[in-house]
């Protein structure tokens, strides 16, 4: 790019909440022009970018108007109208990660069959067109079925126990996946910048909400083995390097009891499970995608202490005007980090922000995060 990051250069972010909002407040830092489109007015990102326009981001000419006047664009949200992009480009619009990675990672059935092709460990799976192929499947029960598109925090998975559960699943294309017997859900975040240089930051380790599907505490640094951090560090780099992606990529896995690690889902962007490096590493996942992006050098990965990160979630039974109880006691506790999305309204299982946890003690890390779950509750 011929423009300074830090001076004429004009970034558009396609999707304006909560992961483009502390994206924008990592790029203050760098004093870079934002733009951001979203389809809602009231999105978190409307009052910190330089522009903000309300509009879809699945329509072909909103994508394109949007971006033709920028010189990068890059996303918060998977689910955005690739062929704008790649006409974009096209035209030399600047586009990270890259329309191509963004298409295939849309659909999670090219996601798995890409698996596949590139010898990345992963659980069995059948691409089905309509509910009726569930009645001779490949795969014995019990499995997963997943829609290929469209499916975001948790919607769009079924669980498929007994033959009973065909009545229900999904009509429209899916996948199916082995039923994976795993001892943990891991993550590894990987960054590369358009010279090749690749970084991971360090393994975490996830819980998640079962009625919702989404992580709800997160640990890092992880304790297990240096041996299994390594592999599922070099299985991200792998697939970054597969990709010739530029940016952040997100690499979601499940550790099995029997040691091995399955690759689960990617996200071509900012994630969930790298919230707690904004006060638990040395550079934030924020601050590595825009170096990603910039083609700057990538920042130093390495945690600084141990932290917990807690996705804050709309009670069950509440949906309003938002109410945080609890705040003033959370936030009189030593190491308690606490950051609000911006969003008015809540309701059941909505995400409406995290709180991190730092502690040089594992274990006090994660009993005051545990209190922290206790006490702090998003009402109306």
């Amino acid at each position: 790019m011929a423009k300074d990051f830090y001076g004429e250069l004009q970034l558009g972010i396609l999707g304006g909440g909560q992961l483009g909002r502390m994206l924008i407040q990592e790029a203050i830092n760098y004093n870079v022009n934002v733009h951001v489109l979203d389809p809602d007015k009231n999105a978190p990102c409307r009052k910190l970018c330089n522009k903000f326009e309300c509009g879809s981001l699945s329509d072909f000419e909103t994508v394109y108007n949007f971006g033709k006047d920028l010189d990068l664009i890059t996303i918060e949200i998977e689910k955005v109208n690739v062929d704008a992009l790649e006409k974009l480009e096209e035209e030399g619009v600047v586009v990270y990660p890259q329309s191509r990675i963004i298409r295939l990672i849309q659909d999670k059935g090219l996601q798995k069959q890409f698996f596949k092709q590139n010898d990345i460990p992963t659980s069995a799976f059948q691409l089905i067109s309509t509910k009726d192929n569930l009645k001779n499947p490949a795969l014995s029960l019990p499995y997963i079925q997943k829609l290929r598109k469209d499916g975001y925090d948790g919607k769009g998975v079924k669980k498929i126990v007994t033959e009973a559960d065909i009545q229900d699943a999904f009509e429209e294309p899916s996948l199916i996946e082995e039923w994976v017997d795993f001892e943990k859900e891991i993550a590894v975040i990987v960054a590369r910048n358009d010279r090749g240089d690749v970084s991971t930051f360090p393994m975490v380790e996830m819980e998640f909400n079962p009625q919702a599907n989404l992580v709800e505490f997160l640990i890092a640094p992880s304790l297990y083995g240096v041996e299994i951090q390594q592999r599922a560090e070099a299985i991200a780099k792998k697939i970054a390097d597969d990709l010739q992606i530029v940016g952040l990529l997100a690499v979601e896995m499940f550790l099995t009891k029997n040691g091995d690690i399955l690759v689960n889902e990617l996200a071509p962007r900012p994630h969930n499970s790298g919230h707690q490096t904004i006060e638990g590493n040395y550079v934030s996942q924020f601050a590595q995608h825009l170096r990603a992006i910039f083609n700057l050098p990538l920042g130093d990965t390495r945690c600084r202490t141990n932290t917990v990160m807690i996705n804050l979630l709309g009670e069950n039974g509440y949906e309003g005007l938002a109410k945080y109880d609890g705040v003033e006691e959370v936030l009189a506790m030593e190491g308690v980090y606490l950051h609000l999305y911006g969003k008015k309204y809540t309701k059941p299982f909505r995400k409406m922000g995290h709180v991190c946890i730092i502690n040089d003690d594992r274990d006090k890390a994660i009993s005051n995060a545990r209190k922290v779950q206790e006490i702090l509750k998003v009402k109306a």
